[in-house]
Protein backbone atom coordinates (compact mmCIF):
# COMPACT_ATOMS: atom_id res chain seq x y z
CA UNK A 1 0.00 0.00 0.00
CA UNK A 2 1.04 3.33 -0.27
CA UNK A 3 -0.16 6.54 1.74
CA UNK A 4 -0.43 9.85 0.29
CA UNK A 5 -0.20 12.96 2.24
CA UNK A 6 -0.85 17.10 0.68
CA UNK A 7 0.04 19.72 1.77
CA UNK A 8 0.85 23.18 1.25
CA UNK A 9 -2.94 24.52 0.50
CA UNK A 10 -4.12 27.76 1.79
CA UNK A 11 -6.31 30.79 0.99
CA UNK A 12 -4.68 33.39 -1.64
CA UNK A 13 -5.35 36.28 -3.43
CA UNK A 14 -5.78 36.27 -7.55
CA UNK A 15 -2.31 36.47 -9.21
CA UNK A 16 -0.67 34.89 -6.26
CA UNK A 17 1.12 31.90 -5.79
CA UNK A 18 1.26 28.51 -3.59
CA UNK A 19 3.32 25.27 -4.01
CA UNK A 20 1.34 22.02 -2.74
CA UNK A 21 3.27 19.03 -1.98
CA UNK A 22 2.53 15.15 -1.39
CA UNK A 23 4.71 13.02 0.19
CA UNK A 24 4.41 9.38 -0.53
CA UNK A 25 4.98 6.54 2.22
CA UNK A 26 4.74 3.01 2.86
CA UNK A 27 5.50 0.81 -0.48
CA UNK A 28 6.27 3.93 -2.69
CA UNK A 29 8.02 1.63 -5.49
CA UNK A 30 4.52 1.29 -6.67
CA UNK A 31 4.18 4.72 -7.08
CA UNK A 32 5.19 4.97 -10.58
CA UNK A 33 2.93 7.97 -12.34
CA UNK A 34 1.30 10.09 -10.29
CA UNK A 35 -1.20 13.19 -10.29
CA UNK A 36 -2.83 16.01 -9.25
CA UNK A 37 -6.60 16.27 -9.61
CA UNK A 38 -9.13 19.14 -8.29
CA UNK A 39 -12.84 19.47 -7.19
CA UNK A 40 -14.51 22.37 -7.02
CA UNK A 41 -17.65 23.15 -5.23
CA UNK A 42 -20.62 21.51 -6.79
CA UNK A 43 -18.22 19.69 -9.90
CA UNK A 44 -16.63 16.56 -10.68
CA UNK A 45 -13.16 16.09 -9.35
CA UNK A 46 -10.85 16.67 -12.95
CA UNK A 47 -7.72 15.94 -13.95
CA UNK A 48 -5.18 19.06 -13.15
CA UNK A 49 -1.33 17.64 -14.29
CA UNK A 50 0.36 14.17 -13.99
CA UNK A 51 3.54 13.25 -14.31
CA UNK A 52 5.82 9.66 -14.82
CA UNK A 53 8.26 8.13 -12.63
CA UNK A 54 11.33 9.90 -13.89
CA UNK A 55 9.90 13.04 -14.80
CA UNK A 56 10.30 12.89 -18.16
CA UNK A 57 7.29 12.97 -19.42
CA UNK A 58 3.82 15.54 -17.64
CA UNK A 59 0.43 16.07 -19.14
CA UNK A 60 -1.48 19.38 -17.76
CA UNK A 61 -4.95 20.54 -18.41
CA UNK A 62 -5.74 23.07 -20.78
CA UNK A 63 -6.72 25.27 -18.00
CA UNK A 64 -4.11 25.43 -16.29
CA UNK A 65 -1.40 25.46 -18.89
CA UNK A 66 1.71 27.61 -18.50
CA UNK A 67 0.48 28.76 -14.56
CA UNK A 68 1.34 25.09 -12.88
CA UNK A 69 4.16 23.20 -13.01
CA UNK A 70 4.57 19.76 -12.01
CA UNK A 71 7.79 18.02 -10.37
CA UNK A 72 8.76 15.02 -8.20
CA UNK A 73 11.85 14.13 -5.95
CA UNK A 74 12.11 10.40 -6.08
CA UNK A 75 14.79 10.31 -3.72
CA UNK A 76 12.24 12.26 -0.89
CA UNK A 77 9.36 10.40 -2.20
CA UNK A 78 7.31 13.60 -2.44
CA UNK A 79 5.81 15.63 -5.91
CA UNK A 80 4.81 18.97 -5.97
CA UNK A 81 2.51 21.71 -7.65
CA UNK A 82 3.71 25.07 -8.19
CA UNK A 83 0.74 27.41 -9.14
CA UNK A 84 1.12 30.56 -10.73
CA UNK A 85 -0.87 33.46 -11.43
CA UNK A 86 -3.98 31.85 -9.64
CA UNK A 87 -7.68 32.25 -10.53
CA UNK A 88 -10.31 32.08 -8.18
CA UNK A 89 -12.29 29.18 -10.49
CA UNK A 90 -8.64 27.35 -9.25
CA UNK A 91 -10.33 27.35 -5.75
CA UNK A 92 -10.93 23.62 -4.92
CA UNK A 93 -9.71 20.71 -3.12
CA UNK A 94 -6.96 19.34 -4.58
CA UNK A 95 -6.06 15.40 -4.55
CA UNK A 96 -2.89 13.85 -4.82
CA UNK A 97 -2.94 10.26 -6.75
CA UNK A 98 -0.42 7.80 -7.77
CA UNK A 99 -0.88 4.55 -10.01
CA UNK A 100 1.26 1.38 -9.97
CA UNK A 101 1.67 1.84 -13.67
CA UNK A 102 3.75 4.37 -15.41
CA UNK A 103 1.31 5.47 -17.79
CA UNK A 104 -0.25 9.31 -16.95
CA UNK A 105 -4.42 8.82 -17.36
CA UNK A 106 -6.37 11.56 -17.27
CA UNK A 107 -9.48 9.69 -15.71
CA UNK A 108 -9.26 9.27 -12.00
CA UNK A 109 -10.34 5.23 -12.89
CA UNK A 110 -6.79 5.06 -13.84
CA UNK A 111 -5.08 5.91 -10.20
CA UNK A 112 -4.31 3.11 -7.30
CA UNK A 113 -4.02 5.62 -4.43
CA UNK A 114 -4.94 8.84 -3.12
CA UNK A 115 -4.59 11.43 -0.83
CA UNK A 116 -7.15 13.24 1.49
CA UNK A 117 -6.88 16.38 -0.19
CA UNK A 118 -5.53 19.99 0.66
CA UNK A 119 -8.17 23.18 0.24
CA UNK A 120 -6.93 25.79 -1.76
CA UNK A 121 -9.10 29.25 -2.02
CA UNK A 122 -8.53 32.18 -4.62
CA UNK A 123 -9.90 35.33 -3.95
CA UNK A 124 -10.59 38.04 -6.41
Amino acid sequence: QVQLVESGGGSVQAGGSLRLSCAASGRTSSAKAMAWFRRAPGKEREFVAGITWSGSSTRYADSVKGRFTISRDNAQNTMYLQMNSLKPEDTAVYYCAATRGNVVSLDQQGFDYWGQGTQVTVSS
